[in-house]
């Protein structure tokens, strides 16, 4: 029997490929320092489907969707689901990889109109693992009254319709700056959450520039985490306003 090869997963909020102030075009940027990351998975966030005023006004804003521009930049497959519907413009989660990529639903998680939020839900099957990595690309809302509803509901989709023995991995922008996703939806789905080796202090991912929140999570199931990260490094500061985390995870055997 085979070793399980080790994958390389990450998660990131894009903010729709400008950087923290709306100022400045950043998802060329973006994608270069992803590539840098040699992520097998990418899990993102507010990833921009299309903007047509943004490209009236800024003629350099990319016309291609940004998460076919990232997956163009890794030579990656990409899955991409709509949360946010506005006039001539939309954005939502995508998952990205190298390896093939079975997209199984986009869950709408979102509890009132101002806040479009969803869970994107794929399945990719590494070439020596035992069963297929079960990915979920989360953004929750920003009261916590709102993502307690959410955490139920992400709750009840994976009890009905993710298998038990599957390794898990559920990736996101959880605005979970009280630190509640981990009894509220953590405990109860028998969820790791991959800096829980360091003595539970979860980084701080926003603002980039200065982070003094930890917003960000990765969680696994049936998995081992043989490393995990935050990248702050100065080019990372300067790109969304939120900092990527990483995870190193081989299938629990």
């Amino acid at each position: 029997m085979s070793i399980p090869s080790p994958l390389i997963v990450a998660t990131y909020n894009m903010h729709k490929g400008m950087s923290a102030l709306n100022r400045k075009i950043q998802v060329g940027g973006m994608a270069e320092a992803l590539h840098s990351l040699q992520p097998d998975v990418l899990f993102l966030q507010e990833v921009q489907g299309e903007n047509l005023r943004r490209q009236l006004k800024r003629p350099a804003f990319p016309k291609m969707p940004h998460y076919d521009l990232i997956s163009d930049h890794l030579s990656f497959h990409s899955s991409y689901g709509q949360n946010a519907t506005y006039k001539e413009k939309h954005h939502g989660n995508a998952i990205l990889s190298h390896l093939p990529i079975d997209t199984h639903h986009k869950l709408d998680i979102s509890v009132n109109k101002l806040e479009q939020r969803g869970v994107l839900h794929c399945e990719i099957q590494p070439i020596d693992w035992p069963f297929p990595l079960v990915c979920l690309c989360a953004h929750l809302n920003l009261r916590e009254p709102d993502r307690m509803r959410q955490y139920q509901a992400i709750f009840e989709y994976i009890t009905n319709h993710v298998n038990p023995l599957s390794p898990l991995i559920i990736a996101g922008d959880f605005n979970d700056w009280r630190h509640k996703s981990c009894l509220n939806l953590g405990q109860a789905l028998d969820l790791s959450e991959v800096f829980a080796g360091n003595g539970n202090k979860r980084p701080k991912t926003f603002p980039s520039r200065l982070p003094l929140l930890s917003l960000d999570r990765i969680y696994t199931r049936n998995l081992t985490v043989l490393d995990a990260q935050v990248h702050k490094e100065k080019q990372w500061q300067q790109l969304s306003d939120h900092l990527p985390l990483s995870a190193i995870v081989v299938p629990n055997l």
